[in-house]
């Protein structure tokens, strides 16, 4: 057993995802056990790094023993990023000194890591860290594609809220524009409309190169609903991904938009209102020919992140907080990251994952090679290939659209080519 003396530290920044609680459960309990003391930083690193040591809490045993069933998290969370600044450094270490912490997990997403990795390199041994990485994006590449922690429960909710979508657009014959997070990889989309049986998914994988016109993606979502129309529908519902919003080319944006980012350098996407910005030309399109469809648009990322995790999250999360403290205390560990592979404890060291260049975390994208993808497509309603091979299929699409067989082809064959 360890001196009491010795500290552990628990701190939590970026969005939060269901599961967060079940870490900091975990990673309290068996710290405890091991003989340490257990402190949580409130607000991740944003009162240390002022130099203010007065929002820290004592965990123990009796006051985390349930808190896995819970969303949210207890330490709360910022994304304050003291990396930057040279007086916010020398506060948090000088913090760290002060409070005798000699173990650090941390519990957050790309930016977090990316935070954890330099305090590592920084310090060196005089505190060991290790990382346990969370987003709903699930976009972190963990071996034998492990999803993030999160990822599951809010894919689970987001289909519940999706069916839902889909029942009131049936009911009242109009389409759903749905806007999921997912900053860079279009995962949680593509999973909420494949479980789903959306009509359609958007994710940034599928439009290639850095930049898109705006109409590229609005002809995408416009020959969707001629297509359904032409099946005899007027309802539908498209998830789309947020990181939909770093795709488009930057002048066909609404001049008032301004790209603000947070302190981990990301654009603020939920400032952006994706929504609207593709809805209001594929109505105006349509109107301009006399096709009456009535869209809404949808933002439901908010709702499923502080969502209570689901089955399979609780159970993962005490795999990882467990895990957290063994590399720390029996691995003697420093500066990893804590994931499982084939059912076993396996830590990737920051180096392998982290960019050289960039010094973020690589990103884990769909894979629009794969199985799982293609089977994806087969059940959604988007123009494809074949759909320009007959005449009489081009004249359908085509009067569903009011529009000359020959001016349809003109405007959306490009799509598919």
């Amino acid at each position: 057993m360890r001196k009491r003396s010795e500290v552990l530290a628990i701190a939590v920044m970026g969005g939060p995802a269901p599961g967060i609680n079940g870490v900091i459960g975990a990673v309290t309990i068996e710290a405890i056990n091991e003989g340490l003391d257990v402190i949580g930083i409130m607000d991740g690193f944003k009162w240390l790094s002022r130099g203010d040591t007065s929002f820290l809490v004592p965990l123990s045993i009796e006051n985390v023993s349930r808190i896995h069933f819970t969303g949210g998290s207890i330490l709360r969370s910022s994304r304050d990023n003291p990396i930057d600044s040279r007086d916010k450094i020398e506060n948090l270490i000088k913090s760290f000194t002060e409070l005798r912490i000699k173990y650090l997990v941390t519990i957050g997403g790309d930016g977090t890591a990316t935070l954890a990795y330099k305090l590592k390199k920084l310090m060196g041994d005089k505190i060991r860290i290790a990382h346990v990485p969370k987003t709903i994006d699930n976009d972190i590449p963990l071996p034998e594609n492990m999803p993030t922690f999160g990822f599951e429960t809010a894919k689970e909710l987001g289909t519940d809220l999706v069916r839902n979508i889909m029942e009131d657009s049936k009911t009242t014959n109009r389409w759903y524009f749905v806007i999921t997070m997912g900053r860079e990889a279009g995962h949680l989309a593509l999973g909420i409309a494949k479980a789903a049986g959306a009509t359609l998914a958007v994710i940034p994988e599928e439009l290639k190169g850095d930049r898109v016109p705006l109409h590229y993606i609005t002809d995408i979502l416009e020959g969707a609903i001629i297509k359904r129309k032409a099946l005899g529908r007027e309802d539908g519902v498209a998830v789309i991904a947020e990181g939909i919003a770093l795709k488009i080319d930057p002048h066909d944006l609404p001049a008032d938009q301004i790209m603000e980012r947070d302190d981990f350098g990301h654009l603020r996407l939920s400032e952006i209102p994706l929504g609207k910005i593709l809805k209001d030309p594929v109505l105006a399109s349509l109107k301009k020919r006399g096709v009456d469809i009535k869209i809404l648009d949808i933002e439901i990322g908010y709702i499923l992140r502080s969502a209570p995790p689901i089955a399979f999250d609780i159970e993962y999360t005490k795999n990882l907080g467990h895990g957290a403290v063994e590399y720390l205390l029996k691995m003697n560990g420093n500066g990893a990251i804590i994931s499982y592979k084939g059912g076993r404890l396996d830590p990737i060291p920051f180096e392998e994952l982290i960019d050289p260049e960039t010094e973020r975390l690589r990103v884990r994208f769909v894979d629009t090679s794969s199985e799982t993808y293609r089977v994806s497509q087969e059940y959604m309603i988007k123009l494809k290939k074949e759909d320009f091979e007959s005449p009489e299929e081009i004249e359908e699409l085509a009067r569903a659209g009011n529009m000359s067989p020959e001016d349809f082809v003109r405007r959306f064959r490009y799509l598919v080519d």
